[in-house]
């Protein structure tokens, strides 16, 4: 007992431990920008405009918030153009707090309004906003310290830096282990990728040699596995950096991939020693505020924090395992793939038509094209959530159109990483009439046939 309580003791402290707020200062910058990027890009490249206002069905999270759907008409263009308008607010520290819950709100929303655009890093904005909500990061360098809204501070508890250290160190591990499987090892989808991109400007032609798709296969591990440790510590530091900048901006050329890379480099400001993240950004402007401010934090308010603290991190360390309680390939069932770190792991393409069976007997072959974008169409030929989603959907419509309760049966055939198309979808299954169960396999999907070596 006194050995647990010398431990949570020590937790308290680690976590309280004064630190200077330049580096969260200056990350609220950087991240701020990068949330006005983030608004605004979505709707000057059209993207706003192909996710929701184009489609005449929108796929929304299952178990979440499925009455959730895009604003009508133009809505959704002004709604990203208010968050990039928001973003700048939190960026410049003005009106801080009211702006990060808006832009955290609004995020959360269209994140779980839609899935056919999935990225890792919509997921982490989700997690970045809503730890931004909880954090002093206009107590330094922002207008609101400027017109007098908060009191300036110098030094903020160790907890806002380390939470931000410790969830880079889970992104990347998981992101390591979960490349760590046959498909990747053989750099079967990185071929798949290089050979589309083969017309890249200038590193199009060197993406097609077999030695650059194995390189950047095993260097992805490597680079996930081992960076945070290497820019944790200050001797390799500048070279685990070095080759963050190759690795990320590579990624940013090569898929196009917003401001993920660009977010993940700014994250690095919180592993130099935040005295001298000050001695760089605020050399002229010295500490006034005692080292020993946090001491005098209630007791309680510590207590609360500390196991907060360690509800999430143990949320995101269980998150990514959820796969491992369903049966198959998760490359290829998708269940438990998302929220969980499995980044570009796969190269899939399918093709999917539906038969629908009226009341009367009456059969229909419907093809997606009648209702979804070529982006939905990819979805449901290789995701089964959205599959059935899509059943859902033809079952509801036709309701509404008077035909009664039809049938709505799947032949979706899926290839993963080169393999043969193969059946997704069991199509002898009625889909309108299967519940979704959240915590349970799906005995309709079909599981994966490897082909035999003889």
């Amino acid at each position: 007992m006194e050995s647990v309580r010398h431990v949570w003791n020590s937790l308290v402290f680690t976590l309280f431990k004064a630190v200077d707020i330049a580096p969260l200062a200056i990350f609220r910058v950087v991240f701020g920008l990068l949330l006005f990027l983030e608004g605004v890009g979505a709707v000057f490249t059209g993207w706003v405009r192909q996710v929701f206002i184009e489609p005449e069905f929108t796929f929304s999270f299952i178990p979440f918030f499925p009455w959730l759907q895009p604003l009508p008409g133009e809505g959704m263009i002004y709604y990203y153009l208010l968050m990039g308008g928001v973003g700048i607010l939190v960026m410049l520290g003005w009106y801080y707090r009211p702006a990060i819950v808006l832009y955290f709100c609004m995020w959360t929303f269209v994140y779980w309004m839609q899935k056919s655009s999935y990225n890792n890093h919509y997921y982490l904005l989700v997690i970045l906003t809503g730890l931004f909500v909880v954090l002093p990061a206009n107590g330094y360098f922002s207008i609101d310290v400027w017109r007098g809204a908060v009191k300036r501070q110098y030094f903020v508890p160790n907890w806002t830096r380390l939470t931000f250290m410790l969830l880079l160190l889970i992104v990347y591990t998981y992101a390591a282990i979960a490349k760590m499987q046959a498909d990747w090892l053989a750099a079967k989808p990185v071929k798949l990728w290089f050979e589309a991109k083969a017309d890249i400007f200038l590193v199009g032609p060197m993406l097609t040699k077999e030695w650059v798709q194995y390189t950047v296969a095993y260097g992805g591990v490597a680079f996930d596995l081992f960076f945070v440790p290497a820019v944790w510590w200050r001797r390799t530091r500048w070279w685990a950096l070095a080759a963050a900048l190759f690795f990320h901006l590579f990624n940013s050329l090569v898929f196009q991939i917003g401001i993920f890379p660009y977010l993940m480099l700014a994250t690095s400001v919180f592993f130099f020693s935040p005295a001298s993240v000050r001695s760089f950004f605020f050399k002229n402007d010295k500490p006034v505020q005692s080292l020993k401010v946090w001491q005098h934090t209630d007791k309680h308010e510590k207590q609360l924090t500390c196991m907060l603290f360690l509800v999430c991190i143990a949320l995101m360390l269980l998150l990514p395992l959820r796969h491992y309680s369903y049966p198959g390939n998760v490359n290829w069932t998708e269940e438990g793939h998302r929220m969980a770190w499995r980044m570009m792991l796969r190269h899939k393409y399918g093709k999917a038509s539906f038969r629908v069976v009226f009341p009367d007997g009456e059969e229909r072959i419907l093809q997606p094209q009648e209702h979804l974008t070529h982006k939905q169409i990819a979805g449901i030929s290789t995701r089964p959530d959205m599959t059935w989603q899509y059943a859902q959907y033809l079952k509801e419509k036709f309701r509404q159109e008077g035909k009664g309760e039809v049938a709505v049966y799947a032949d979706v055939r899926a290839s993963l990483n080169g393999r043969p198309l193969q059946p997704l979808i069991d199509p002898q299954v009625n889909l309108a009439g299967e519940p979704w169960h959240w915590f349970k396999s799906h005995d309709w999907i079909m599981p994966l046939r490897e082909k035999k070596v003889r």
